[in-house]
């Protein structure tokens, strides 16, 4: 008899996070769920049980990680999939955002995730398996949205270190996925899940145009369905050999494609320079 992977899912209270959890239950998966309020979690799900351990966690205290990791072990006596998904928009330009807007999301969407995996790995190494997925978005892969800069930097960030990681880990036959999301119906762009800049600068027209538009347009429109996101990663979690790079949704394949072009295109046309270089 087979025996179902633990699953130990970060920002699991609403959104894309939630909808995992809920999947995964159903599917007949052991999760354990970290969120900043369990009483959200808990109302949506149950009280904790053999399968569902809520966990109220601060992704940017180590300790704070590193104690729900150990209560994940002392409650289903392993970890098997980690999905590093916790995360926020930052809107807002480069120049609007302030030192503290710009460092408090990096906290929570790279930071976060950098404590989640230093507190996982040694488990991980210690077993000789385990599979990481990290969060990323599409514009952890391209980032030229207006009014984005600083969010879309965070998700670069995760993106680079999920290469590191996949390159570190898979020595020790650990797996790692990093996935790129496009729109996802959720209430990812709700005005309690979306940071606004404090002192936006009049200037920045095409900034709030595009605020405007997410908070308004795309948000309750997005094309693509959390709930087939979810059936993604539990059948992506089964490969033996996973993509690195996983980008899921239409737009983010158009997206994708669009920058790998734009990037072929300037280095055939600037090659004479790039080459010019050697001794």
């Amino acid at each position: 008899m087979e025996v179902k992977k633990i699953w130990f899912v970060t920002g699991a209270s609403k959104g894309l996070g939630l909808t995992l959890v809920k999947k995964l239950l159903q599917n007949g998966y052991c999760v354990a769920a970290t969120t900043r309020n369990t009483q959200s979690l808990i109302s949506e799900i149950g009280q904790k049980s053999d399968v569902f351990l809520p966990l109220e966690v601060n992704l940017i205290d180590y300790n704070d990680v590193e104690n729900a990791v150990e209560k994940s072990i002392t409650h289903f006596g392993k970890i098997d999939v980690v999905v590093n998904n916790a995360g926020y928009a930052q809107f807002g330009t480069l120049e609007e955002l302030t030192d503290k807007e710009a460092r408090e999301n990096y906290d929570v969407n790279v930071f976060g995730l950098l404590n989640v995996i230093r507190a996982i790995m040694p488990l991980f190494r210690a077993k000789k398996a385990g599979f990481f997925f990290n969060v990323s978005s599409i514009g952890g892969f391209t980032g030229n949205f207006v009014n984005a800069g600083i969010y879309c930097s965070t998700k670069f960030a995760v993106s680079g270190i999920t290469e590191t990681l996949q390159a570190e880990g898979k020595a020790f036959g650990i797996k790692t996925t990093l996935v790129y999301p496009g729109y996802f119906r959720t209430n990812f762009l709700t005005s309690d899940s979306v940071k606004i800049p404090q002192n936006p600068i009049i200037d920045y027209k095409e900034a709030r145009q595009a605020e405007n538009f997410h908070l308004n347009e795309i948000n309750g429109n997005q094309p693509n369905d959390p709930e087939k996101l979810a059936d993604v990663l539990m059948k992506i979690s089964t490969e033996a050999n996973p993509p690195l790079h996983l980008f899921l949704g239409q737009d983010a394949y158009e997206f994708a494609n669009n920058k790998i072009d734009n990037v072929k295109k300037e280095l055939e046309k600037w090659k004479q320079y790039t080459l010019s270089t050697a001794f």
